[in-house]
């Protein structure tokens, strides 16, 4: 027994000796990887202040100076596009709401002229009928300067639901109501905006549902399609003066008993949305929700540092 000890303690010491010229080149390995993960992060610091909190401190000067004086609003009965609506109107910005049901923001679109003393219209669009839809919406664009461009995604049906439990109708609506029409409505604007060389396009989507998750199969793929759209816009129209922005929010309360610092009302949610509009094309919109992609970047739970949602304007 004795001499088995023996020989474990010296081939230990023997092992230590052999290994005690690569501790050193295992210490500065170890001393880059930490000095890169600092860096990394103070890179992200950095690009957190410069998009969510320069932008409110140094405003740029007026919306309706740098993009024009008309904005429209597709899925407005949403609360956070209502709010960004209401954002847009308090820096007198004029509103045209695209909706299917025109009952649903009347009342919005006569609050917003009544208060901040802007123009409203509402249009009634049903983008389940195809083409068809496209008619009122060019009568109501003919002849404005349009600078703006806000698409929502419909949550209204968010509940978890498998694919297969939707009819095959309601599958089509949804399609048509959150990819179909995002798609015509910046067909039928960016003309305009292409021919006064400015303009902004902004995509609402969602961030907590930018993952994959169990009866949420429709939903992160609308998320995942506005997203891409948005930067493929960008990639084809950013050298012709028009912006394009990716809203990815996180959780939006819906009641005030709910909010909270992660959850902010969606008026404080598109107060600080509107103040990114030409500092960074894809984002969160609001600095607690870039913090919360940020612990899960760090903590593995996405697969890449790509999904840090503060792509800074190309």
């Amino acid at each position: 027994m004795a001499a088995a000890v023996d020989s474990f303690h010296l081939l230990y010491r023997e092992i230590s000796r052999s290994c005690n010229s690569h501790f050193e080149a295992l210490a500065l390995i170890g001393a880059l990887y930490a000095a890169s993960r600092a860096v990394v992060l103070l890179r992200d610091c950095c690009t957190v202040a410069r998009v969510h909190f320069l932008p409110r401190m140094m405003p740029s000067g007026r919306l309706t100076q740098r993009y024009g004086d008309w904005a429209v609003i597709y899925g407005a009965a949403q609360p956070v596009a209502g709010a960004y609506a209401e954002e847009l109107a308090r820096s007198g910005v004029s509103i045209i709401f695209i909706t299917q049901d025109g009952s649903s923001v009347r009342d919005a679109a006569s609050f917003l002229s009544q208060t901040y003393g802007v123009e409203t219209t509402v249009v009634t669009a049903d983008f389940s009928l195809g083409q068809a839809a496209a008619k009122p919406v060019a009568e109501a664009l003919r002849g404005k300067d349009v600078g703006f461009l806000v698409n929502c995604m419909d949550e209204t049906s968010a509940s978890p639901r498998s694919l297969i439990e939707i009819p095959e109708q309601g599958v089509l609506d949804r399609v048509n109501r959150n990819i179909g029409a995002a798609t015509l409505m910046a067909r039928l604007v960016l003309p305009g905006m292409v021919e006064r060389s400015r303009g902004a396009v902004v995509n609402i989507s969602s961030g907590s549902s930018c993952r994959p998750r169990h009866g949420r199969v429709m939903l992160s793929a609308f998320t995942g399609y506005l997203d891409h759209f948005s930067r493929a816009l960008q990639f084809e129209y950013s050298n012709k003066g028009i912006f394009i922005q990716s809203l990815i929010p996180f959780q939006i309360s819906s009641s005030s008993s709910a909010e909270g610092w992660f959850a902010p009302s969606p008026e404080v949610y598109a107060r600080h949305a509107v103040s990114t509009l030409g500092v960074s094309t894809r984002t969160t919109g609001y600095w607690p929700h870039t913090l919360q992609v940020l612990r899960l970047c760090y903590s593995g739970l996405y697969l890449s540092h790509d999904s840090v949602i503060t792509k800074s304007k190309a």
